[in-house]
């Protein structure tokens, strides 16, 4: 049964990137996505909208598996199944700097590994990163940034062979960039990730890539520490 449910999710996730394809062919970076949502937080009293979490699939999911995570805490999550650094920037406007937080948590570079919708280069993927940080920094509003999750192979780009060598090395650079300018960093790399093989643990996931609400766990604490610890979103 475990077998039956990790193939259905990898197929779920190959069909939902192909069909975001098709359906954003007019909106490559899906600003429609949170469009209605965003004018409503907007609106919101800033506890209510303290923290964004930009991502993909693994932010969207976060958000649907533990919504009580995020509206305990005044959290609002931005992911987007499928995408990549590359679409994150272009939303970063509409999705984050518009709804006037104190903080941005970013996690992003699983899709720019799986490739899909750019052959991966890392300075590319960590030069997008980075002006998401600048972005963020000349509107007021305190970046965080995280390491891309642990993942052996993704389903729907087998023919990757070497993702954990490409995640281990842009984690390397996000961190020491991260450290060098005294930007807040979550590291939901190290409790999930299988040290033999750059995996993610199994007991953490179905397919893989994505967590359950297990692996949620894990990366709930993990944040959680890092923005108690800043001013003046306490949480």
């Amino acid at each position: 049964m475990m077998f039956i449910s990790a193939r259905n999710i990898l197929l779920g996730a190959a069909a939902a990137v192909a069909l975001s394809a098709l359906a954003h062919g007019d909106d490559w970076a899906n600003f429609r996505r949170y469009e209605k949502a965003n004018a409503e937080v907007i609106d919101q009293p800033l506890e209510k909208r303290a923290v964004v979490f930009l991502g993909n699939s693994i932010t969207e999911n976060w958000a649907r598996i533990h919504p009580e995570f995020f509206t305990s805490h005044g959290f609002v999550p931005r992911g987007i199944s499928g995408q990549t650094s590359y679409q994150f920037l272009l939303r970063f406007r509409d999705d984050v700097i518009s709804l006037h937080p104190s903080v941005v948590v970013i996690n992003a570079g699983t899709n720019d590994v799986a490739e899909n919708n750019h052959t991966y280069n890392e300075d590319r993927t960590f030069g997008n990163i980075v002006s998401m940080v600048e972005l963020a920094q000349a509107n007021g509003i305190k970046p965080v940034l995280s390491t891309v999750l642990p993942a052996l192979v993704f389903g729907w780009r087998p023919e990757i062979s070497d993702a954990p060598q490409k995640i281990k090395s842009l984690n390397k650079r996000l961190r020491a960039y991260a450290a060098a300018r005294e930007i807040p960093f979550v590291d939901y790399y190290t409790p999930m990730a299988l040290k033999e093989t750059g995996a993610l643990n199994p007991s953490m996931t179905d397919d893989g890539v994505h967590p359950t609400a297990m692996g949620y766990d894990v990366m709930e604490v993990a944040v959680l520490e890092v923005l108690s610890a800043m001013q003046p979103a306490k949480h």
